[in-house]
């Protein structure tokens, strides 16, 4: 079973933001932009995810790190949360207790398949569901370049842009403009500030 340590005593001060959506529709992108945005704001942290796949692959800045030592950390209890996903393993530092035990917001880069592992860790969760319409998703899918057609509508067409089960989400379309986009995650945080402050 993966390893869940319990979140330090008063990490229900805090709120863990997750950042989930489907490839293409601009998660990495916005979360770039918001982490910009609250540069210097001591009570948002952006947390970086521990990979196992090399450190120039993909458009996140990550800590990489070999299947040996991802199980290595694992075993430790270095990951307040860890999943599998893509033939990837992926953990959330356990550090971010420290930040939500002082009522921080934490803000991470998950996936819609482990927000019932983050929502046992957390006891405050927030879900950012980023999205936009099929047609969207498919033009910037086909643009990097990756995959055939045939591939990404059957990629499309195997699930719903919505998250299921039982959490606090609220979804943000990237479909228009990325400012307004942009614009959209940070009025979501400042919201989050506020309860928590």
């Amino acid at each position: 079973m993966p390893h869940e340590p319990h979140p330090g005593a008063g990490a229900e001060h805090g709120i863990m933001v997750v950042v989930v959506g489907p490839s293409g529709a601009g998660k990495d992108t916005l979360m770039k932009l918001a982490a910009r945005h609250f540069t210097g704001r001591a009570e948002v942290h952006f947390t970086r995810r521990v990979i196992t796949r090399h450190r120039d692959a993909g458009g996140e800045d990550h800590l990489s790190v070999s299947l040996q030592g991802f199980a290595a950390m694992e075993q430790s209890g270095s990951f307040a949360v860890w999943w599998e996903a893509h033939g990837l393993k992926y953990g959330i530092p356990a550090e971010v207790s420290v930040a939500l035990s002082k009522g921080h917001i934490v803000v991470a880069n998950g996936s819609r398949s482990a927000l019932h592992r983050f929502q046992a860790a957390f006891p405050r969760l927030k879900v950012i569901n980023v999205t936009a319409r099929p047609e969207v998703l498919a033009g910037r899918l086909e643009a990097r370049g990756r995959e055939t057609h045939e591939d990404i509508m059957a990629r499309l067409a195997r699930g719903p842009l919505t998250v299921r089960g039982e959490y606090d989400v609220t979804d943000l379309d990237n479909s228009g403009s990325l400012e307004e986009a942009e614009q959209k995650m940070i009025e979501i945080l400042d919201g989050l500030l506020a309860e928590v402050h």
